[in-house]
């Protein structure tokens, strides 16, 4: 990988974002504006837990989408209704953590490439915020990414994605992700004037 080359939206925070969201959010210091930690891309895989092929397919997508190496979750408890046991039988879900310079191609082609492409899409939802300001974004279809070919596509899942901002709360984390792009549903209540 080429040392030279900064991703777009990392240069773009660095050089003018962070200065606008500490004007914005009217902050003191600039250590106080949020920012991106990192991203966490997982999907679980439920009762098809013991479909080789599934489990196969949701593996590659996610290497495909995130460019790199995926980890395998197992079960923390035992369910008796899924027929799993805790730490035993295989995986329920596989995850991978983006940081720095993949974290922020990754929102790139999120934001600008992948979302656009989801049928009948007016918005992510302003309710995903946690407690601490971190973003939860659930997709139903790993097909609006570039990366998915024909082959991949055969058995639909979906993916969970975690924004993980460091400096957060539900104002200042909405302002950073609006800062880059991140198309919010437009609130239409209160306007039958």
């Amino acid at each position: 990988m080429n040392k030279t080359h900064t991703p777009r939206l990392k240069k773009l925070f660095c050089d003018k974002l962070k200065a606008d969201l500490k004007k914005t959010l009217q902050l003191k210091n600039i250590m106080e504006v949020p920012s991106l930690q990192k991203i966490v891309v997982s999907s679980g895989v439920g009762k098809k837990k013991d479909d080789k092929k599934y489990l196969e397919t949701v593996k590659n997508t996610l290497e495909k989408i995130t460019g790199q190496a995926t980890t395998i979750r197992l079960a923390k408890k035992s369910i008796a209704t899924f027929k799993i046991r805790k730490g035993q039988g295989g995986a329920i879900g596989y995850t991978t953590t983006l940081r720095n310079d993949k974290m922020y191609e990754f929102l790139d082609r999120l934001i600008n490439v992948a979302l656009p492409h989801t049928r009948d899409f007016h918005g992510v939802s302003l309710n995903a915020f946690d407690g601490q300001g971190n973003y939860n974004l659930g997709i139903k279809e790993q097909t609006i990414f570039q990366e998915i070919s024909f082959e991949d596509a055969q058995v639909l899942h979906g993916l969970e994605v975690t924004f993980v901002i460091k400096n957060g709360n539900l104002t200042k984390s909405k302002a950073l992700l609006e800062a880059f792009g991140m198309p919010f549903e437009k609130e239409l209540k209160g306007e039958g004037e």
